[in-house]
């Protein structure tokens, strides 16, 4: 259940900014994306010193947060046997929160512990996937956010069965965007608007003369046209859709590959939870979906779905 990003999730809209506003633009690359500030309203020298902090930040959580490295965070809690914990930064401990309770809040569909299961289904070698029933089951009994224990005493991170693995694919960009916000806020930053990837954005205020920042969600058919403006202030938005050379994520709820929907957009106030829940809507049908926003009315949710004979439908929940 990695996070599958579509090309491009979103661009500014044209025309959002006040004429004769200083607009100061700066690129990062980390997490395997392009992450982007824009900072509205200050001069440039204070703007590039926030934001080289920001940065900094950003190197941090991802050495704490990927999976890639034997000293991570992740990669110590998928090096336990059952009955061991360890302890992990404070990063590590709020995304497992977090991700647990997106977790419970979609029942199961969106799952940080799918570590096995991705193994099983996107070899290393490139080969062609073909688990049999018994790695099935295996992957599946060291799967489910239950299986961790979360002991907020020590920030230290238990694990109840052998061979569970972390992936925080699906969350990791959207709570480094909401950490970059809260240290721009540190340096009385009024208006910034930060991505990572054009796929997890956070809006924080608004431009001078304008009273949110203009979005436009590009069609994945066709990146030149859109499907939809939106206009946001201290709000962010995620998008998550199929990758093109592999049209399927996995649904840890089964352990199987599954695409009800080839691309998902939410609109909330935190960016972690909309990083994860774009993910989990990729395998939720339209009715868990609207159910979902049912429960959360401050959660706006776009769906694009590819139809069994030809074409396509959007589905929009919330204020969409």
């Amino acid at each position: 259940m990695t996070r599958a990003e579509p090309p491009q999730g979103f661009t500014i809209a044209a025309g959002e900014m006040a004429p004769g506003s200083p607009v100061h633009r700066f690129s990062h690359d980390a997490m395997g994306s392009i992450f982007e500030i824009l900072i509205a309203g200050e001069e440039a020298a204070y703007a590039r010193q926030a934001v080289t902090a920001a940065f900094e930040e950003l190197d941090r959580l991802y050495r704490e947060l990927n999976r890639f490295s034997a000293s991570s965070d992740v990669s110590q809690i998928g090096a336990l046997a059952a009955g061991q914990s360890v302890r992990v930064g404070l990063a590590t401990f709020e995304c497992l929160q977090a991700a647990a309770q997106v977790w419970a809040e979609t029942g199961g569909a969106f799952d940080v512990t799918v570590g096995r299961l991705m193994a099983l289904w996107r070899p290393k070698d490139g080969s062609t996937p073909n688990p049999t029933a018994e790695d099935l089951a295996a992957a599946r009994a060291s799967t489910g956010m239950h299986l961790l224990e979360l002991r907020e005493a020590d920030y230290s991170v238990a694990v109840k069965a052998d061979g569970v693995r972390i992936d925080l694919g699906g969350i990791g960009k959207g709570y480094a965007v909401d950490q970059m916000a809260a240290l721009l806020a540190e340096w009385s930053i009024r208006a910034a608007l930060i991505h990572g990837g054009q796929s997890s954005l956070l809006a924080v205020g608004a431009p001078p003369g304008r009273d949110s920042w203009g979005l436009s969600l590009c069609d994945p058919d066709d990146e030149s046209r859109s499907l939809g403006q939106v206009h946001a202030r201290d709000q962010a938005v995620s998008s998550s859709g199929v990758s093109p050379t592999y049209r399927h994520v996995i649904d840890p709820r089964t352990g199987l590959p599954a695409t009800p929907n080839d691309n998902a957009w939410a609109m909330l106030g935190s960016g972690t939870i909309a990083d994860a829940l774009t993910t989990a809507f990729l395998v939720m049908s339209p009715a868990e979906v609207e159910q979902y926003c049912g429960q959360h009315p401050d959660v706006s949710v776009m769906l694009l779905r590819r139809l069994p004979g030809g074409g396509r439908e959007i589905l929009r929940f919330g204020r969409w």
